[in-house]
């Protein structure tokens, strides 16, 4: 069985920091981009960042820019979403995504849902004011 597991959801003030991770099961996406979506009741998966197979390159929602860092060590097969200055608009379930399509790509990031065919299950961020 192949998917994508993240961890490190929680409940946080405005202001705090956490870090979520996403680690690969049952095979590995190195040559791939991975990227972090979120989603909230009612509304559609929004992008958050996504990152190039090698890690050099990444783009971030605006919403995000400045305060979240999307990172991935390949030798451990594992990706992070660093996410500081919470707000309460940040409270949303994180999930993270692989493409499998594009390999050893350098510009291939894809920022649409539709561009990645793996998923993990979702991990909940709350941001308390």
């Amino acid at each position: 069985q192949v998917g994508l597991e993240e961890s490190g959801g929680g409940l946080v003030q405005a202001g705090d920091s956490l870090k979520l991770s996403c680690t690969p099961y049952g095979r590995t996406f190195r040559s791939f981009a991975m990227a972090w979506f979120r989603q909230t009741p009612g509304k559609e998966r929004e992008f958050v960042a996504t990152l190039n197979w090698r890690g050099d390159r990444s783009i971030y929602a605006d919403s995000v820019k400045g305060r979240f860092t999307i990172f991935r060590d390949n030798a451990v097969n594992t990706m992070w979403l660093q996410m500081n200055s919470l707000k309460p608009e940040d409270t949303a379930e994180y999930f993270c995504a692989a493409d499998n399509s594009r390999e050893y790509i350098d510009s291939h990031m894809p920022t649409q849902t539709n561009g990645y065919f793996y998923w993990g299950q979702g991990t909940q961020v709350t941001v308390s004011s």
